[in-house]
């Protein structure tokens, strides 16, 4: 999607999750400079299916894939006359309940659903005047957050005639989680992940420490190939496969690389970068893969705008974005995880406090994920963020895929 300094755009992602905890949708998040969230909707058919293509496609246990967009419709869109031709294959319309129901509305979606479209209602309760509305939408989407399990358990009872698919939705704990899928939903959205499960008395394994000793290393500008095959060595899963990486086809090289200072001098320290940060990531087998991704987005993002904005030492903005939630895939709480796992006291301030312009891009690119978009400053430069974001999102595919392939 282009942009220009006059057409300034907000976009993020949210996952949707099955009951394994695999992606199998995202809802898309999305403002204009008016304010609408009906923007995304003006563009031509070929602009909105590339914006789509670049927010819903995921590298998903080494298969490439596209899953489904949620997107928000106001009423005025929704009974306009001239809606627009939308893919009905990775759509799903989201009709929210604060949305006034009435022959109209009703109306409209009915033609919808009869032209292929798939219709979730959004921030449902069960109420009997939106039993026409059951009776044709495909999802609901239920806000468990302020209820409790007995009154979650109640919508489902009142749900369960209707035949719809249930999605329960800002979920923020992992206990809420597991009772939801007891009672029966299929689909799940919330913040649950952003939590670790804390494992009492667990540490950082010392060859996890020993990879991120390696991971701060490579932010050093003054390191030599030397010091990094001396770090490396000491992994020999790492060891392995940055040789199978540097003796791949894709480096069509006369003769195979044994030594490993050779492999760093021939991929390069930006090489060995980002392949020792994956491989690292990808050791914490067990977790769902949207943690995994959700820090290379993050690390890709402050580091995107690091480059754009000229600060000194980008890869130091990669590692803070990357370490922020590394907690959430080892089973500790974040002031552990920075205790145990060598990181320069810059970074650590940056997610600790938020201080220093690393903490604050942090920060930033923090809020913008989630959407929290009123809780960035009035010139900060949406274009720079969004493109960025849809940068990360886009490396971060491709490194994953990449990374299964050496398995």
């Amino acid at each position: 999607m282009e942009t220009t300094s006059d057409s300034q755009v907000l976009m993020a992602r949210q996952p949707i999750f099955d009951r394994t905890q695999r992606v199998v949708a995202y809802e898309l998040l999305y403002r204009d400079e008016q304010g609408s969230e009906n923007g995304l909707f003006r563009n031509s058919g070929s602009t909105s299916e590339v914006i789509l293509n670049s927010y819903t496609s995921i590298s998903d246990q080494g298969e490439l894939k596209r899953v489904p967009a949620f997107i928000n419709l106001s009423r005025d869109l929704l009974v306009s006359d001239d809606f627009p031709e939308l893919p009905r294959k990775n759509i799903v319309l989201e009709i929210h309940q604060n949305i006034k129901i009435d022959r109209e509305v009703i109306v409209a979606i009915y033609h919808l659903v009869k032209a292929g479209y798939r219709i979730a209602l959004d921030h449902f309760t069960y109420k009997p005047q939106y039993e026409p509305l059951l009776k044709m939408a495909h999802i609901v989407k239920v806000d468990v957050q302020n209820m409790s399990f007995e009154e979650v358990a109640e919508q489902v009872r009142l749900l369960t005639p209707f035949k719809v698919t249930l999605l329960a939705e800002k979920i923020q704990t992992v206990e809420m989680l597991e009772e939801c899928n007891k009672l029966g939903f299929k689909l799940f959205q919330g913040h649950f992940l952003s939590k670790p499960k804390l494992v009492k008395g667990k540490k950082v394994d010392p060859n996890q420490a020993t990879l991120f000793e390696l991971v701060q290393e490579l932010q050093n500008p003054n390191t030599t190939p030397e010091r990094l095959e001396h770090l490396i060595i000491r992994d020999p899963v790492l060891t392995y496969k940055l040789l199978r990486i540097v003796n791949s086809a894709a480096y069509s090289l006369v003769r195979k690389v044994e030594s490993l200072t050779e492999a760093v001098v021939m991929l390069g320290m930006t090489q060995i970068r980002k392949w020792a940060t994956l491989i690292a990531l990808n050791n914490q087998s067990g977790k769902p893969e949207e943690i995994c991704r959700g820090l290379l987005v993050r690390g890709r993002m402050c580091e995107e705008i690091a480059l754009a904005t000229k600060r000194s030492n980008p890869g130091s903005y990669f590692m803070t974005g990357m370490m922020s939630n590394l907690h959430l895939l080892l089973d500790i709480d974040r002031e552990s995880m920075l205790r145990e796992v060598p990181l320069s006291d810059e970074i650590k301030n940056a997610i600790l406090l938020n201080a220093g312009d690393m903490g604050e891009t942090l920060m930033f690119v923090g809020n913008y994920e989630a959407g929290d978009w009123d809780l960035l400053p009035t010139d900060f430069d949406s274009n720079l963020y969004e493109s960025s974001y849809r940068k990360a999102l886009d490396w971060s595919k491709e490194a994953m895929q990449a990374l299964n392939d050496l398995d």
